[in-house]
């Protein structure tokens, strides 16, 4: 929102005049605007009288001018009445995550208050529709030789392919990243982990079936098998709330497009970062599919392996509104 609305009268300038309904108010302003009790004098907004001031001291409501009865308000000033500015002049839903995202994650371990921001984030996230970033149904696009730095290009990604997964960067700080991650139909982002980092996936359309798993001590060298525990293996959807990964639980995972392309927003936080031992390693579940589903959570073993060679990530510009963190 405007700091400045309206004008202002400099040395030898006119006087200022009040705003017209279709320009934007900070909050405080825009309210006593409406009721038709201000002025302007530069920055300085004060209601225009000593009876104003005193009605609004014992909780009167101000008697409104003429031709600015309520119900006779337009559309903006019925907003302003409402206690809510014009949507328009509202920041965005997705620089509102970004900004709890950056309140959430900052220093450089959870801190007082870092399970009251997190929800609030969950909260902010599970509102996120794929129109509000303009994105509509449909897989990544043919981006010929763009590479993820996430996952780097696969063997797979020759000139012309299309890749079975790409990613729409938002805003990246030292703290989180945010993006999209669009995913063809049948795609597979395989089993992978996020070592030390907070993840949060929320669908934007499409439905996708991530499985958790959390590894089990001890610690395997390069190359072993490892033990490690399947948590959950579930189906998410638009409908659903966010998938969270924390350090310790749900950090290896698996995720899978189901009947159709599929998008989710994406924050992780902090970000990659493989010189500070953040790195993406994949990993192969060592047991053949069984007939029949097991119970969860249950122990498997899985093995260590390079990126697979039908797997890479191109990139797509991200069309949404545009993010400050």
């Amino acid at each position: 929102m405007s700091a400045n609305a309206g004008s202002s009268a400099g040395p030898g300038g006119s006087q200022p005049t009040a705003p017209g309904p279709s320009q934007a108010l900070p909050l405080r302003q825009a309210r006593d605007w409406v009721l038709g009790r201000a002025y302007w004098a530069g920055e300085d907004y004060k209601p225009q009288d000593a009876r104003g001031r005193a009605r609004r001291r014992r909780g009167a409501r101000p008697a409104p001018e003429r031709g600015r009865e309520p119900w006779r308000a337009g559309g903006a000033e019925r907003d302003y009445l409402g206690g809510t500015m014009p949507r328009d002049n509202m920041a965005s839903l997705i620089q509102r995550v970004a900004k709890q995202a950056r309140i959430t994650f900052r220093g450089p371990a959870p801190g007082p208050g870092f399970g009251e921001n997190l929800h609030r984030l969950q909260q902010l996230l599970n509102e996120v529709r794929a129109e509000d970033l303009h994105l509509a149904p449909r897989g990544p696009a043919a981006v010929p030789g763009a590479g993820c730095s996430r996952a780097g290009a696969g063997a797979g990604a020759g000139a012309g392919a299309v890749p079975p997964v790409s990613y729409m960067h938002i805003c990246e700080t030292e703290s989180f990243s945010m993006g999209v991650f669009l995913l063809r139909s049948g795609a597979c982002i395989p089993l992978h982990d996020h070592p030390g980092m907070t993840g949060m996936l929320k669908v934007l359309y499409g439905s996708l079936r991530i499985a958790c798993l959390d590894p089990l001590p001890p610690a395997a060298p390069p190359g072993a098998r490892r033990r490690a525990l399947l948590r959950s293996r579930q189906l998410y959807t638009p409908a659903s709330p966010p998938c969270l990964l924390s350090p310790h639980t749900d950090n290896l995972h698996q995720i899978d497009a189901v009947d159709g392309p599929a998008a989710f927003l994406d924050i992780l936080a902090p970000p990659y970062d493989p010189e500070s031992g953040r790195d993406c390693h994949y990993y192969r579940l060592l047991e053949a599919p069984a007939a029949e589903p097991h119970a969860l959570p249950r122990e498997v073993w899985l093995l260590e392996t390079p990126q697979a060679a039908d797997f890479w990530c191109g990139g797509e510009p991200y069309p949404g509104p545009k993010v400050s963190p």
